[in-house]
């Protein structure tokens, strides 16, 4: 049974290595004759179509285990394909130092909260198979250290695995400032997480223009498209410089604000300046970055914005928004 099954996994790997277009499950079925002798052709006419369709997904969870880079492709048509491309599973030697192994530990370590744990394990056993030395042990240096990263939101799995395929994806996204979702067309280029929340940075092709979103507004199911990207992908610091831009982490000018005495110590904190009015009113000058009007209106009547102008229009947008639900 093990030979029939290893097999089986090695034809299934040979049909998606050496297709140039994604293939159906009917195809690969058809074309697998281990698929056929068990559970005949995939015209969908015969019974045993569920059991195929677990058979199928246990195989490709298996090569996937095993380092195989399968990508999901859905046509306009909806029909799902999937093939493994040359270049993305073709590797270097790899070479690892102690240092670069206890790095790796801690990352899988990372993954504890999230559905990776089982693949984050797995690479560790894998590096060991491709000549990580034994004596290395990847948790003993920082042992200590438990970091961890919260994953509570469905789109990150399905958005992680199309960052990693270089796969375009539709999903609907609700603003701040809107009341109702909208659909948008993104090239996913990587996912970054600050101050506990993650973000989606990616080429916005309905807008021809980089975007940052945060995945707690992608409502609905994050659905993959086929093609190729129509943007170039910067390089993973220019990313995170962006990511930091739209989180608020990165100011460039100042903004003046009225703060009740007895509120808004986060603001008080970041404050460059604190002066007292006297008629139940401070005013504070803080940084003023993207993002900054969407933290102002957690404040409710406690804030005022003076200026600029439109930090005090966005902030009214996003209130008005609230209000209407």
């Amino acid at each position: 049974m093990a030979i029939a099954k290893a097999e089986r996994l090695m034809n299934l790997a040979l049909c998606l290595l050496g297709t140039r277009r994604p293939l159906s499950k009917r195809e690969l079925r058809d074309s697998i004759e281990a698929y056929v002798e068990a559970f005949g052709p995939g015209n969908g006419a015969g019974g045993n179509d569920d059991s195929f369709n677990r058979m199928f997904e246990r195989d490709k969870d298996d090569l996937r285990e095993l380092g195989l880079v399968i990508e999901t492709v859905e046509s306009l048509d909806g029909e799902v394909g999937y093939l493994a491309r040359r270049d993305s599973n073709r590797l270097p030697p790899i070479t690892l130092d102690a240092e670069e192994a206890a790095a790796l530990g801690l990352a899988a370590k990372v993954w504890q909260q999230a559905r990776l744990a089982g693949a984050a394990s797995g690479a560790l056993q894998k590096l060991r198979a491709a000549g990580l030395p034994e004596d290395v042990d990847p948790y003993g240096a920082h042992g200590a250290l438990e970091p961890r990263i919260p994953v509570h939101e469905a789109a990150f799995e399905p958005l992680m695995l199309a960052c990693r395929d270089r796969r375009p994806v539709v999903f609907d996204y609700r603003k701040a400032t809107a009341v109702r979702p909208e659909q948008r067309h993104v090239e996913p280029w990587a996912l970054e997480c600050w101050r506990g929340h993650w973000y989606l940075a990616g080429w916005d092709r309905d807008r021809g223009a980089e975007r940052v979103f945060r995945l707690s507004r992608i409502t609905g199911k994050v659905r993959s498209r086929g093609g190729r990207y129509t943007a170039d992908v910067p390089d993973v610091v220019t990313v995170r410089e962006t990511v930091a831009s739209w989180a608020g982490e990165i100011t460039d000018r100042s903004a003046r604000i009225r703060l009740r005495p007895d509120a808004g110590y986060p603001l008080r904190a970041k404050a460059t300046s604190v002066r007292e009015l006297g008629d139940g009113w401070d005013e504070l000058e803080i940084p003023y970055g993207h993002g900054l009007d969407a933290w102002l209106v957690e404040f409710g009547p406690d804030v005022v914005v003076l200026e600029p102008a439109e930090l005090r229009a966005d902030v009214v947008d996003r209130l008005r928004a609230v209000a209407k639900g």
